[in-house]
């Protein structure tokens, strides 16, 4: 996460650390030097998110297929100099920068919140200085690179140290990220993601060699300078009586106006002004605040040292510990597959960050909420449900955003049985059973967690796309009250035109104003896609992973257009794009998700007007629920629902402007 003001510092005020460099020119010296080696960059996926997503839609909910044809002309760049990519994702957070965790959390609530006032007040997206990037982009990510054929690491420590050990183990050609961090490990070049020009695959490179010299330090003196300024293990409000004794006694010859620059100037003026000293981490302690836990700053500087290096800032060395090679308790495959499912079996915990949701609408509960017994009863596959004594069930720590928790402590969270014949069974009976009808009890398993078990069959003949959709849509209409059928038709219409839709003509799409609502439903569709792929883990992967991603599944304009559509009562030919097929699967998801519904007392209402919108916003298709349409669309033939289709069509065409609710009126009387 780095330390703050130390890139802007070197930025600005040590030039001579920057240097241009073209990869290509960087990538073929290192061929020559290093006969059949691939030359190979690590990358910080989780520092170039922001930077891959360059769509300028970013407020509706993701616009997935244009990411994914991001990703792959960046590793297109790449891949014609010669330079294989290995991309590392954070994989847990470590509970010693837990803290500095929270805080960036409720930032973001702050930065969210200041968003859907401004979605509110101009109903159109903030400018890019408001940039939240989209809900669970990381995860995704991870399933896009194997996609498209690339090599992950998801780590089990802090992200930044896992990529310089990486660099350095390998020899590799260099690190690429964003992160002030790689200033101080001792590893390969760093070179700067956000200086990066792709076309010309030209960048900036920072040497620590000359960052070191402009400040008088050793290679070793970087992680003492990073705790002393502050990090995410060493707060920075610790060390600020240290730092004015500091500028105190720091006599400057420089013309810095900066603060922060002269901090950092003098921080290091201390330090190589003991540095050869005898006792010097002494002179240190002696500068520190009486009480000042010198334990949390050993504990900092070691979160720098790298495997097989050494510091003399260190007063013992703690036992060698090949991060790479840790052992786990779960296979490597899953490991990758879901960070969710290690966190859970490893360390007992599981976390979420924040999402676009409107903590003003107290209509819409926090998704954190929404979704937690469907986790539950992840939690309870996982872990088991003990004995059946309240004292032995299992438990899980969740550190989850949701309006009103500071985060000052994880909730405990108990399993939660499934209630289904037979009983809760074990992750271990569902991922490496070879029972010949093992298939159907992941997926029938998977959507009890949904408790839509009852729908098993219905669901499995679908695609995974449309199964994966009408789960989410029927747990969250009995989760959330004010999701209305209007809302589900919204759902239904995107995820049914979403395949005949390019990346290019998504971005095309144009759209009056944005709902802050709609916002909001998206991004709660979201997160229920990521709880969805958890569940399909924890099941032994009755879905294919790659089925369930939001370029199968999700986009956020498309959506986005659909809403607003839908509950303005737009003709049926507008919203599903003059394709007949479409609407007779529509007529059968919908119909589907109600009657579930209904089988647990939820009846779905139309929604009441769009919230941002001018029309009165009746379901589009309120009288869709027609017995004999149900009958046609449930139980007729091919060519009894291709008929009602071209009745449907053939009274459109006649009346244009009619509403959909009206012809099928007209049709089904």
């Amino acid at each position: 996460m780095g330390i703050k003001g130390l890139q802007g510092f070197v930025q600005n005020s040590c030039l001579t650390v920057c240097s241009t460099v073209s990869l290509w020119t960087i990538s073929k010296r290192h061929m020559s030097s290093y006969p059949g080696c691939i030359p190979t960059i690590v990358v910080d996926a989780m520092g170039c998110l922001r930077t891959w997503y360059t769509s300028d839609g970013w407020i509706h909910g993701g616009q997935w297929k244009e990411y994914l044809s991001s990703l792959q002309n960046f590793i297109t760049a790449f891949k014609n100099a010669g330079i294989r990519l290995v991309f590392v994702f954070d994989g847990v957070i470590e509970e010693k920068k837990r803290a500095e965790w929270v805080k960036r959390r409720i930032q973001n609530s702050d930065e969210v919140s200041k968003i859907f006032s401004f979605i509110k007040s101009s109903r159109q997206q903030p400018g890019r200085n408001m940039f939240f990037i989209p809900s669970g982009i990381a995860t995704f990510t991870r399933f896009a690179l194997k996609t498209l054929g690339q090599e992950i690491i998801c780590t089990q420590v802090e992200g930044d140290y896992e990529v310089a050990a990486y660099a350095l183990k390998h020899n590799c050609l260099g690190l690429l990220g964003e992160d002030s961090d790689y200033l101080i490990f001792n590893t390969v070049p760093y070179f700067s993601v956000n200086k990066l020009r792709l076309d010309k695959l030209v960048t900036v490179m920072y040497s620590r060699e000359a960052f070191c010299g402009e400040l008088g330090l050793r290679l070793s003196d970087l992680p003492l300078l990073a705790c002393l300024l502050g990090n995410d293990i060493v707060p920075e409000n610790m060390m600020e009586n240290f730092q004015r004794r500091c500028m105190a006694s720091y006599h400057s010859h420089s013309n810095e106006r900066n603060k922060r620059a002269n901090v950092i100037r003098a921080v290091a003026a201390f330090i190589s002004s003991i540095q050869l000293l005898p006792h010097a981490l002494k002179e240190v302690e002696k500068m520190l605040p009486l009480g000042f836990d010198m334990t949390l700053l050993q504990k900092g500087i070691e979160s720098y040292v790298l495997p097989q290096q050494s510091s003399p800032w260190i007063r013992s060395r703690p036992h060698p510990c090949d991060l790479l090679t840790i052992e786990f308790a779960l296979d490597q495959h899953f490991k990758g597959e879901n960070n969710m499912i290690c966190n859970v079996l490893c360390l007992g915990e599981s976390d979420c960050s924040n999402t676009l949701e409107d903590d003003s609408d107290p209509k819409i509960p926090g998704q954190a909420l929404v979704f937690r017994t469907c986790r539950q009863h992840i939690y309870a596959i996982l872990l088991g449900i003990g004995n059946g004594s309240p004292d032995m069930c299992p438990m899980v720590r969740e550190w989850y955003v949701y309006p009103g928790n500071l985060l000052k402590k994880p909730d405990l969270v108990p399993v939660l049985p499934l209630s289904i014949p037979g009983g809760t069974p074990t992750a271990r009976s569902l991922w490496f059973s070879e029972d010949p009808d093992i298939q159907r009890q992941r997926f029938y398993t998977c959507m009890a967690c949904f408790h839509v078990e009852k729908w098993t069959e219905e669901l499995r003949g679908l695609g995974s796309h449309l199964a994966a959709t009408s789960c989410l849509l029927i747990y969250i209409a009995i989760q959330v009250d004010s999701l209305s059928l209007t809302d589900v038709e919204a759902f239904l219409a995107q995820v049914l035109c979403l395949p005949g839709k390019t990346a290019t003509q998504l971005n095309a799409l144009q759209l009056p104003y944005v709902d802050s609502r709609a916002v909001h439903l998206a991004f709660l569709f979201l997160r229920g896609l990521i709880t969805l792929m958890g569940a399909n883990s924890a099941c032994g992967y009755p879905f294919k992973m790659m089925d369930l991603m939001p370029w199968n599944t999700f986009d956020g304009k498309l959506f986005h257009q659909k809403y607003l559509q839908c509950h303005g009562r737009r003709p049926v030919e507008e919203i599903f794009e003059n394709n007949v097929s479409l609407i007779a699967q529509f007529l059968k998801l919908r119909i589907m998700i109600t009657d579930a519904c209904a089988t647990q007392n939820r009846t779905l209402q139309p929604g009441l007007k769009s919230t941002s919108g001018p029309f009165p916003g009746p379901s589009t298709f309120q009288d869709l629920d027609k017995p004999q349409l149900k009958k046609a669309a449930v139980t007729g033939g091919e060519s009894e629902k291709n008929s009602i289709s071209r009745i449907a069509w053939k009274r459109l065409h006649s009346e244009s402007k009619v509403y959909c609710s009206t012809f099928c009126q007209g049709f089904c009387t």
